[in-house]
């Protein structure tokens, strides 16, 4: 097994395409990071006083807790209270948005990239062995069906987490270069007490989250590619599912049903960013949507490629 992922990684890697992508995510992650940097510099506004900030959200929450929220909402608000009365107690600004940490601490642009660039190898790495004809060799080969497809769903695994270490090593990298050492701490609630936030164990924690939605939406292009043999349709299908998902988990988001879409959890980032938009779902409800999912598009993905009559 290890020799045949070695020599799918090594297959890969031979196509200037993968060298272009890893190219290109650099390039997007330097560009965005001097994006960012330029928009700080045109901003001449004086930063208000962090405390009088606080004490405003308070108060902003405060009366929207007269309202009728759900209990989701209502549960986050009053941890955002416990926090901001926190700060103000102990004198401890939040992290300043222009500098360093704020970008390191939650690198989640990054996954959007890698999802992209992710998602084109997977779509093609089947279907394009039978659109250039190879699969028939492919096939001679004393190594069982289900091999194959391990080791090229393997090699695509692999392929997304380097995207994402890369991604990950430039935003720091820019970050250091771009902006300079900002003041404050990242806090949060842990069920209990307030506790502080490391920065560089959230930003990859941030980042392992990120990587679900790579996960998911890679499997479902292997398996479009697999099933169908068509790199347009997979790539173009699974980019409507990256694109579309979260405007309709708000479409539907008064409805059951939503909670047992794979839209809904894709992003599990949403559990620390405070942004769930569904009612009465957590984390391990949405681990456990998440693997179903994968599971059935795996199935689906070797049953076919398994079963399949090579004739060309």
């Amino acid at each position: 097994m290890l020799n045949l992922i070695q020599n799918e990684w090594m297959k890969l890697w031979s196509k200037k395409g993968t060298w272009i992508m890893t190219i290109l995510l650099i390039a997007a992650v330097i560009g965005l990071m001097g994006i960012t940097k330029w928009v700080n510099n045109q901003n001449t506004t004086q930063p208000t006083d962090w405390k009088s900030n606080a004490q405003e959200q308070i108060n902003y929450i405060n009366e929207a807790t007269q309202l009728d929220l759900p209990e989701m909402e209502r549960k986050q608000n009053e941890e955002t209270i416990k926090i901001l009365e926190y700060r103000l107690a102990n004198d401890i600004p939040p992290l300043a948005e222009d500098g360093r940490e704020s970008l390191i601490i939650n690198p989640v642009g990054v996954g959007s990239l890698v999802v992209l660039l992710t998602v084109i190898v997977a779509a093609g790495i089947v279907a394009s062995e039978f659109s250039q004809g190879t699969i028939k060799m492919l096939l001679t080969r004393p190594v069982s069906r289900w091999k194959i497809m391990t080791s090229k769903y393997v090699t695509v695994l692999l392929f997304g987490v380097l995207l994402m270490f890369i991604g990950f090593a430039v935003t720091i990298m820019s970050a250091y270069i771009l902006f300079p050492s900002g003041v404050g701490q990242e806090l949060k609630w842990d069920g209990n007490a307030i506790v502080p936030v490391s920065i560089w164990g959230h930003g990859l924690y941030m980042l392992i989250l990120s990587f679900a939605n790579v996960i998911i939406t890679a499997t479902f292009a292997f398996m479009i590619g697999s099933v169908f043999r068509s790199n347009g349709m997979a790539i173009g299908l699974s980019l409507f599912i990256f694109f579309t998902g979260n405007t309709i988990v708000l479409l539907l988001s008064q409805y059951e049903i939503v909670k047992y879409l794979v839209f809904t959890h894709m992003n599990l980032t949403m559990y620390e960013t405070d942004s769930v938009f569904v009612d009465g779902i957590t984390m391990p409800f949405s681990l456990v949507v998440l693997a179903a999912y994968l599971v059935a598009f795996l199935v689906i993905s070797y049953t076919v490629f398994t079963k399949r009559d090579i004739t060309a």
